[in-house]
């Protein structure tokens, strides 16, 4: 794995719109209210963490029209100094997220000086939080948002790594909300049975060489891992997933109290767009033997 893998130079994060609180096109769990004010000050708490991790964090204006504006990282890809702009679908009775895409896209390109790519018809449905890029190659999920065509897409977008596609499990929404890279080919996956049935996929890709470190809970198993530092939910969210990055993590963490995009399903690491603009070395796919 090349060492540049998981060091970043920017991250783009969107200010929250009080209208989140209201409307998404992530349903609210039962029982429960989101605390705007709450959020507007855990939001401050996670782009303080991004800089302490040596990134230059990019605050997006809230729009008020894009309640989902917060979960930028649905919105693209970035991978090997390429950015795929992402095509989220529209949902029944849901609000439309295209709103958002043409300012992320200004920044990719004019901000930081990525190559953009655009899914190639409007029959591909994709977003970011069901890509996960482990360093040497892509998982790709199927789910409500993202379709067979969307998961080819981003095959079509970083020709220099394979492209495995498995299957997201209810009740999650994306890929990343239950495994996620932790480290350098260290990935982190939910000991729930929905996500055990896409680890276990991943496994039969006949891709070799992961570590890999089991947590209770979803929520604990999305994290980021950036610039040698690994972000998870903090003590209180998720006690038993921190007690195992404890004892199983020799590296800095910090622990971000983030829990009012959780109360409609959202999870970390869709509240940030890591971004490196230095371009990877490419890579011949090649087969596990």
């Amino acid at each position: 794995m090349d060492s540049t893998c998981f060091k970043y130079n920017f991250a783009l994060v969107s200010r929250v719109a009080s209208s989140f609180a209201v409307e998404s096109s992530y349903d609210l769990l039962r029982g429960q209210t989101v605390d705007i004010d709450a959020a507007r000050r855990e939001h401050e708490e996670l782009v303080d963490a991004l800089r302490r991790i040596g990134v230059d964090v990019i605050e997006l204006p809230c729009d008020e029209k894009q309640p989902d504006g917060l979960f930028v990282d649905d919105i693209a890809v970035v991978i090997n100094g390429t950015a795929l702009v992402c095509n989220p679908p529209s949902l029944p009775n849901k609000p439309s997220r295209q709103g958002e895409i043409a300012v992320v896209r200004q920044v990719l390109r004019k901000e930081i000086g990525l190559k953009i790519v655009e899914v190639d018809t409007e029959k591909a449905t994709v977003e970011g939080g069901d890509v996960l890029w482990t360093g040497r190659e892509i998982f790709v999920g199927l789910s409500t948002r993202t379709n067979l065509l969307g998961a080819q897409a981003v095959g079509k977008a970083f020709p220099e790594y394979p492209t495995v596609i498995v299957k997201v499990n209810a009740p999650a929404v994306h890929l990343k909300d239950y495994i996620s890279m932790a480290g350098p080919e260290v990935m982190s996956v939910s000991k729930t049975e929905w996500a055990q049935k896409t680890f276990q996929e991943i496994r039969n890709s006949g891709t070799v060489g992961y570590k890999y470190i089991t947590v209770d809970e979803d929520e604990a198993a999305n994290v980021i891992y950036a610039n040698g530092v690994l972000l998870h939910l903090s003590n209180d969210l998720i006690p038993k997933g921190s007690a195992v990055y404890t004892n199983k993590i020799d590296y800095p963490r910090v622990a971000v109290n983030m829990t009012e995009p959780l109360k409609r399903g959202g999870r970390l690491s869709n509240c940030v767009l890591l971004v490196n603009r230095v371009r990877h070395p490419k890579r011949i796919p090649t087969t596990a033997q």
